[in-house]
């Protein structure tokens, strides 16, 4: 039996608009709510920045911080990290010190910042070093989703407890659930499909990540036309994600539209130069092109 909260919590509806990643619904939640403690209020801000930062609203994040209070700070380094050209050495370099010296490491902010810097670097033991012991149940979600990434799903499932032990049917306690179910396959696909679609219900819209979760399960299950609806949908208000470009390029594929397929493909190549998917992509093009011309055949003038 999970354990029951006892107090309500104020900040319900700006959490759970950020966990779907309906981050305009989450900026119009925290802009009207009235914090009852300096506490809440600068959670409420923590939430409402992030959101802003997911949307790309990067210079105005960075002009409120100016006078934010310190424990909001660590967000720079964020927005200065998926800028576009930033010094991604020299940050992750500054919050290897930052850990080390360890006076920010009872900063939920800076736990969520320096770990999601962690995790872009694929370097998930850093990330699950300082999240190791976390008590919030955001911090226990992320540290289940540097598991999947190591493909530990054995790990994960036991780390669900703790999530579950927090908050049985909580919205990121689904959310970890439907990515770990569907990481193991089989009859989970189904589960983490159901789940998806229950939040959708709920809760509206979904953002890229649920979205994308929803529509892997659907295609994992030969739903490609439900799969493409949830992408389409979602890419509706992020039409450059990354993830949803490539979902919907591959759902196109799937259902024989080889036009639809290309115009996916070339957005997401043009709009995301620096996602892992479009390196790769770029490297192996160059590479058969260097290897083709060395069996072209010359015909002599």
């Amino acid at each position: 039996m999970a354990r029951q909260q006892q107090d309500v919590d104020e900040l319900f509806d700006v959490k759970n608009a950020f966990y779907i990643g309906n981050y305009q619904q989450a900026i119009n939640e925290a802009l009207s709510f009235n914090a009852s403690t300096p506490l809440l209020a600068l959670q409420k801000d923590a939430y409402l920045y992030r959101s802003y930062i997911a949307q790309g609203n990067h210079r105005l994040v960075l002009q409120e911080l100016k006078t934010a209070d310190p424990m909001l700070q660590p967000l720079k380094s964020l927005v200065e990290y998926i800028s576009p050209g930033a010094n991604k050495p020299a940050i992750v370099a500054d919050i290897d010190a930052r850990v080390a010296k360890g006076t920010e490491l009872n900063n939920e902010v800076f736990l969520i910042v320096a770990a999601t810097i962690y995790y872009h670097e694929e370097n998930y033991e850093a990330a699950l070093k300082i999240l190791h012991g976390a008590e919030s149940l955001e911090l226990r979600a992320f540290t289940l989703q540097c598991l999947l990434a190591m493909n530990r799903p054995d790990l994960a499932k036991k780390h669900l407890k703790s999530l579950q032990d927090i908050e049985d049917d909580g919205t990121l306690t689904q959310l970890a659930q439907a990515w770990l179910n569907l990481s193991q396959g089989g009859p989970g696909v189904q589960d983490a499909h159901y789940s998806v679609m229950e939040l959708s219900e709920r809760l509206g819209a979904l953002g890229a990540g649920p979205a994308a979760l929803g529509a892997a399960a659907a295609a994992a299950r030969g739903m490609w036309e439900e799969a493409e609806q949830q992408l389409s949908e979602a890419a509706s208000r992020a039409p450059q994600h990354p993830d949803l470009l490539l979902g919907l390029a591959l759902a196109a594929r799937h259902q024989g539209k080889p036009e639809v397929f290309g115009r996916y493909l070339a957005q997401l190549l043009d709009s995301n130069t620096e996602h892992q998917f479009t390196k790769d992509y770029v490297a192996k093009t160059n590479e058969f092109k260097r290897l083709a011309a060395q069996y072209q055949p010359s015909v002599a003038s």
